[in-house]
């Protein structure tokens, strides 16, 4: 057991008297020098199990996740906090991140946050051989599995990486991980020198992935359009709405508003500044509705999401099961609705074929590219070229869908890298000169400060095109990024600089010599492999969609390898199983059982009062008006009751 005081800084930063769950058995046996697995579920509280012992052991904690929203975010939050936290993530500027990097050597950061695409850089190397490393963080660790559905090959490097510094502890979590996965991540996050051996430094925790405020429903909807505009127009609150392709994000979002509902859309092809707009609008209530592929939520902190719609279904359960778990992480509850009807098995069966191209047609791209690049057979190693779909597909006929899963499959087999999300950063130029930039008289005082802020930070301006960073002018002038953006767009249309806003151009690069494609192999493990595994995962989501025997939530915790004999009493198939509510509490019984609990004056936690009754939606009904009625008072999943408020009553 350590001397670490950890609940000390929990208090002293969190304001938390105690932890939850099985914070503290994985923060223990981190601060115990154990390579530590916890499985959490999404709301589980991760971040407070890294952060902690981060603050409480010496060194510096390297954080290495995909997701540079959750960095920024986690970053804000823990530098209000007066703690010395950094990220580096690509589209950053060489000098920023060599700062960041002799900081981290001088111990002045206590977190620093890198996405895994940096692990494989020399300089990073060469930086991180030199701090003094208290403990690696892998989050969303289920993307170094094979066998999980989102495998991202750049976490292979993680192992490697830990021989820099072999003494540091590692700590992997996850909220999405079959029994398999499990098993998988222990092997690859292992010491390279311990892997034949069967994973024994690697204490597990587990905390329960159950989710008692989370009424999982299967509606069947042959309309869909509709359905979801009815059940919108009859559940309050925030909602995310989850649909498969950029068009369908648009075409559902303004059918939502020609219906009167307040709604955006969200998808990874959107400038950077607007998905920030966006998503803002919606984290601060500006906007209830956001409609959104998988491209939204990863890193999203809104504990308040009433409602998780799937419109289109997803094609693993894992996916349905983190997306879905956005919904009611302040412990209130909240629902999880998926859409359901004839037409989503063919849909689903057709994803098959899409992101699995028979081989010849994966050769076929190979060479067209080749022609699209002009790059000779022998040629090409360590070409980097932007790429536009688009015109690709245009050029020699394929359709996008199939492309992009060709150019998946070539990555995968070590031919080229397709970064289909390359950043690339703003640029400025000022068009006019220093003298008359100084005699400008009509300048708001915002747009001064972002001038100011410019000239000092960055050289150059007047004779080329800079890449800046929004984020830190945003800081050095004390403004949000999004004044920032505005103000540069403004000085734009003005003629006074040209700017380019930041962008997502994808990319590729050859990782070896053009080959003759009757040379070009994909192996098992590339293709019939995973072929398999994604099919088999489309038929356990297929099954989850039209079993009509078994309660949604046992489903979904026996998927992830957890059995319980006790079914939710508020899902689709346990209402229809157990007669509707008919039979069951009315709202004013139900009223009466909560006030009852809560006239000791005690704090009761949320799933307590699933226990009062097996009316879930009537429950949920009940405590959201009650809630507005200001009889009780939430915080953190606990209710009290609101004394006076009755009193009044």
């Amino acid at each position: 057991m350590s001397d670490f005081n950890f609940q000390a800084i929990l208090k002293k930063y969190w304001g938390y008297d105690d932890f939850r769950g099985i914070q503290r058995d994985i923060i223990e046996s981190i601060g115990a020098g154990h390579d530590t697995l916890g499985l959490m579920p999404t709301g589980g509280g991760k971040s407070i199990t890294f952060q902690v012992p981060a603050l409480a052991m010496e060194g510096i904690c390297i954080v290495i996740t995909p997701l540079i929203a959750l960095m920024k975010d986690q970053v804000h939050h823990l530098r209000q906090l007066g703690i010395q936290a950094e990220a580096i993530f690509s589209g950053m500027q060489h000098d920023d991140i060599l700062r960041i990097l002799e900081n981290s050597i001088l111990g002045n950061v206590k977190l620093l946050y890198v996405s895994p695409e940096r692990l494989s850089s020399a300089l990073f190397q060469k930086k991180l051989s030199h701090m003094h490393v208290s403990f690696f963080t892998v989050d969303e660790a289920h993307c170094i599995s094979q066998w999980g559905y989102d495998f991202r090959p750049t976490y292979l490097e993680i192992a490697n990486i830990r021989l820099l510094h072999p003494q540091a502890p590692m700590l992997a979590l996850t909220a999405t991980a079959t029994p398999r996965v499990v098993e998988d991540i222990q092997d690859k996050l292992a010491l390279p020198s311990t892997t034949n051996t069967q994973h024994p430094s690697f204490t597990v925790f587990r905390m329960s992935f159950e989710r008692k405020n989370l009424a999982y429903k299967v509606q069947l909807s042959p309309d869909k359009y509709q359905e979801l505009v009815h059940i919108l127009m009859n559940v309050e609150g925030s909602a995310i709405v989850y649909v498969h392709t950029r068009r369908h994000a648009r075409e559902v979002s303004e059918h939502l508003s020609e219906a009167g509902l307040s709604s955006t859309f969200y998808h990874a092809g959107l400038e950077h500044g607007e998905k920030d707009h966006r998503q803002r609008d919606w984290q601060h209530d500006r906007i209830r509705i956001m409609v959104a592929t998988n491209a939204f939520g990863m890193g999203i902190d809104k504990p308040d999401v009433r409602i998780v719609i799937h419109y289109d279904c997803p094609d693993s359960i894992e996916a349905y099961f983190q997306e879905a778990g956005r919904a009611g992480r302040d412990g209130l509850p909240a629902q999880a609705i998926l859409l359901y009807n004839g037409s989503d098995r063919g849909k689903l069966h057709k994803r098959i074929v899409d992101n699995y191209p028979e081989k010849d047609y994966v050769r076929q791209v190979y060479e067209h590219l080749a022609y699209y690049y002009q790059i000779a057979t022998g040629d090409g190693y360590g070409v980097l070229r932007e790429f536009n779909i688009d015109e690709f597909c245009q050029r020699f006929h394929h359709f996008p869908v199939r492309v992009h899963a060709a150019l998946q499959l070539l990555t995968r087999a070590g031919y080229i890298d397709y970064d289909e999300a390359a950043d690339r950063q703003a640029r400025v130029r000022f068009l006019i000169s220093r003298d008359q930039l100084y005699r400008l008289d009509e300048v708001s005082p915002q747009e001064d400060r972002v001038i100011v802020t410019l000239l000092r930070t960055y050289g150059g301006l007047f004779a080329d095109e800079v890449y800046i960073d929004e984020s830190t002018i945003a800081r050095q002038a004390e403004l949000t990024t999004q004044q920032v953006y505005n103000t540069l767009r403004t000085l734009s249309m003005r003629h006074l600089i040209r700017f380019v806003p930041r962008s997502t151009t994808p990319t590729i690069r050859y990782m070896q010599r053009r080959e003759d494609t009757e040379h070009l192999i994909l192996p098992p493990n590339v293709y019939e492999q995973r072929r398999q595994q994604y099919q088999q995962r489309i038929e356990a989501m297929l099954h989850y969609v039209t079993s009509e025997d078994t309660c949604r939530s046992r489903q979904l915790l026996a998927y992830f390898g957890e059995q319980t004999r006790h079914d939710c009493h508020q899902c689709d198939v346990c209402l229809r199983n157990e007669g509707g509510n008919s039979t069951q509490d009315k709202p004013r019984d139900i009223r009466q059982k909560i006030l009852q609990l809560l006239a000791d004056g005690q704090r009761h936690h949320i799933t307590e009062l699933l226990q009062l009754t097996s009316a879930g939606e009537a429950l949920n009904e009940v405590l959201y008006s009650m809630m507005q009625e200001e009889e009780l008072v939430q915080q953190d999943g606990f209710l009290v009751l609101n004394t006076l408020s009755v009193q009044k009553a």
